[in-house]
């Protein structure tokens, strides 16, 4: 059964820095994606930030430049480094992995191509 488990949410001022990790269990597959969605009250989850096995990476606008997602040396962990901070960005934040697909730069940035969830982080920024 895979297991995708989250940590690193907190709270902090606008123009401070957030790192989530996330790990994976019970994921077997060698060629992968996964990826970083948020969501807030109402609102529907979004993309923020995918990366597959082969190196590609894909960012929504509203982060590029400021946050930063990575793979770590043990298999099947995820980072997101969160800069420049502003309280738009509070949310709870999903870590995801798929079911062995490399993806297009689009479908890193959408909820639909990913099976597996984490139970999510929040993330606090206020002004």
């Amino acid at each position: 059964q895979v297991q995708l488990v989250e940590s690193g949410g907190g709270s902090v001022q606008a123009g401070g820095s957030l790192r989530l990790s996330c790990a994976a269990s019970g994921y077997t597959y060698s060629r992968y994606c996964m990826g970083w969605f948020r969501q807030t009250p109402g609102k529907e989850r979004e993309g923020v930030a995918g990366i597959c096995t082969d190196g590609r990476t894909s960012y929504a606008d509203s982060v590029k430049g400021r946050f930063t997602i990575s793979q770590g040396n043990v298999k099947h962990t995820l980072y997101l480094e969160m800069s420049s901070l502003n309280p738009e960005d509070t949310a709870i934040y999903y870590c995801a992995a798929n079911a062995g697909e490399l993806l297009s730069w689009w479908g890193l940035l959408h909820p639909n191509y990913f099976g597996y969830w984490g139970q999510g982080t929040q993330a606090t920024v206020s002004s």
